[in-house]
This record gives structure tokens, C-alpha cells and sequence, in this order.
């Protein structure tokens, strides 16, 4: 593997409120970028049920540090919203996590010139999209992935052309058969089509990750490298369990299976594809080798 950027120190505001016409309510996200480089890539980042934007600092943190600007927006089931079971948008938040991502890339201008010292340093044309869980499907739309419906057939394109590539944390996978009970009946929309899944993208599973969302096991969370087609990688991470190793937060409660290498690796490899993702010529991601703590995988 390449070596690793050096890090440059980090600077970052919140919450910036873009407009978000159909929600509701302005959409409050984060913004941090490296305190210095030119043309920089931009991450826009979907968090897992509940969390917020205060939310994933050991990826937003070290991704920003060594030369991306990262954008966190809080979803409405964000805990720090706890919005009701009766609000009419309930039913429809995984669609609108989706237009929340959306919202994002439409308003780079503004995203740009909320922080002091960023403006002209962007380019608004190497765009990727990473989440983690719910995030992680949400994210996976805007690269060609679909919710199949009540009936069967397949729902409607979502996907964004400006979306270079992704990285998906703990992508839940196919629906049907293979989802709970409880899951089929809260979380209807978890039933994805990854056939136009097209775009690049790096997919990372715990071989732990045992969901109470299907019946499979942690196979599960493989599915949209294996039934989608294109460029893909799979990073497969040994003892790992949903919150691969505690992605989501420094002193994350949730998290099980905390494993501070386990992080860092993913740290490490994540940077490194999305540098030779957006970056032209960039050859970060070429002799990633596996390592004691996971393997990856790759499929064209």
C-alpha cells in the first residue's frame, strides 16, 4: 500500500442550515475540510439510525485530515430530533435521507462558503458517498441502488450522476426472504435491488455482524458486492461486528466489539480509496494487501 498522506490540521462548523424544500424543516449539517490544499474531493456522509452529525469523528476526522472535505448531515431519525412515530414524514425517512444527500450536493456553493477559508478550494466535480447501516443504504442510492417494492418490482431511479464513488459501512442486504419479522414489518423499504448498483464503490462487512434484521448471518452484509455489478471491493473485517470495531464515535456506548486497530485500518484503506476514487492518477489504493485484521477483494 501507498504510503498514507500526512495529516494537516482540521477545521469544521456546525451546524450549517441549507435549504430543504419538501422536509419540513432546514437540513443542519457539518462541515470539515483540511486546513489547507486546493481542489479538494468532497464526502458527503449518511449516519446510521439515530446518530447525527456530531456523530462518526474517527472517519470525518481523519478523512478531512488528510485532504477531504467531508459533510455530515443530521437525518430526521437522528435521536437529537426525536421526531414521532405519528409525524407524517416517518414513513417516508428513508426516502428523505436520500433528498438530504441530495440537498448537499445542490448546495456545495453554500456548504463552500460556510467555512471560513474554504471557499475556492473545492472541486464540486469529485463527489463520493459513504454511510454506515441505514446510512449505507441511504448512500447506496445515489450510486444506482433500488428499493423493490410491496408488488415486486422494482422502484425508481435515485441515483446522481455527479457521485464518483462510495464506501459503504455495514450495507444491510436483499429484502424478502431474507429479512426478520421485525424488520419486514418496520422496515419495509430495507429491500434493496443492487442490479444498477454501477457506480465504484468499496464495500466493508464484519464477519460478526450478526443482525437481528434477517435470518442469514453476516453473509448478509455482502450481498451488494456480490449481486451488483461494475467496479466493487470488498473489505471483509475479522471479529467484526456492527459498529466495525466503533466507527461511529471515540466513546460510542453502542459499540461491542471495540478494536481501535480495527478502525484505524479502516481509516487507512477507506482514504486510500477514495484518493484513487476522485483523484486522478492517484494509485493509493493499488497493492492493498490483506492484513490480520481483514481481507479484501475485488471484482470488475
Amino acid at each position: 500500500m501507498s504510503a498514507v498522506q500526512p495529516a494537516t490540521p482540521v477545521v469544521s462548523v456546525k451546524p450549517v442550515r441549507l435549504d430543504a424544500p419538501g422536509r419540513g424543516e432546514d437540513l443542519p449539517v457539518r462541515v470539515s475540510a483540511p486546513a489547507s490544499g486546493r481542489d479538494l474531493p468532497v464526502i458527503v456522509f449518511s449516519h446510521g439510525f439515530s446518530q447525527s452529525l456530531d456523530s462518526y469523528g474517527p472517519l470525518a476526522d481523519y478523512w478531512a485530515a488528510h485532504g477531504f472535505v467531508v459533510v455530515q448531515p443530521t437525518h430526521l431519525d437522528s435521536r437529537t430530533r426525536a421526531l414521532p412515530a405519528e409525524d407524517p414524514r416517518t414513513p417516508n425517512i428513508w426516502r428523505l435521507r436520500v433528498e438530504d444527500l441530495r440537498h448537499v450536493i445542490d448546495q456545495l456553493d453554500t456548504v463552500e462558503a460556510a467555512l471560513p477559508g474554504l471557499s475556492g478550494r473545492v472541486d464540486h466535480s469529485r463527489i463520493a458517498v459513504a454511510g454506515h447501516s441505514w446510512g449505507a443504504q441511504s448512500a447506496s442510492m445515489l450510486l444506482g441502488a433500488r428499493v423493490v417494492e410491496a408488488d415486486g418490482s422494482v422502484g425508481e431511479d435515485l441515483s446522481d450522476s455527479r457521485v464518483t464513488a462510495g464506501v459503504l459501512f455495514a450495507l444491510t442486504g436483499t429484502g424478502g426472504a431474507d429479512l426478520s419479522l421485525f424488520a419486514a414489518e418496520h422496515f419495509p423499504f430495507m429491500s434493496p435491488n443492487f442490479d444498477n448498483l454501477k457506480a465504484p464503490a468499496l464495500i466493508i462487512a464484519g464477519d460478526q455482524d450478526d443482525s437481528m434484521l434477517s435470518v442469514r448471518g453476516p453473509d448478509w452484509f455482502t450481498d451488494a458486492y456480490r449481486l451488483s455489478p461494475g467496479e466493487k471491493s470488498l473489505l471483509t473485517l475479522f471479529g467484526a461486528e456492527h459498529s466495525l470495531g466503533g466507527i461511529s464515535g471515540y466513546e460510542a456506548k453502542e459499540t461491542t466489539d471495540e478494536s481501535p486497530e480495527r478502525v484505524a485500518l479502516q481509516q487507512r484503506l477507506t482514504t486510500a480509496y477514495l484518493r484513487s476514487a476522485l483523484i486522478p492518477g492517484d494509485d493509493s489504493w493499488a497493492g492493498i494487501e490483506d492484513s490480520p485484521l481483514g481481507r479484501v477483494e475485488s471484482h470488475e
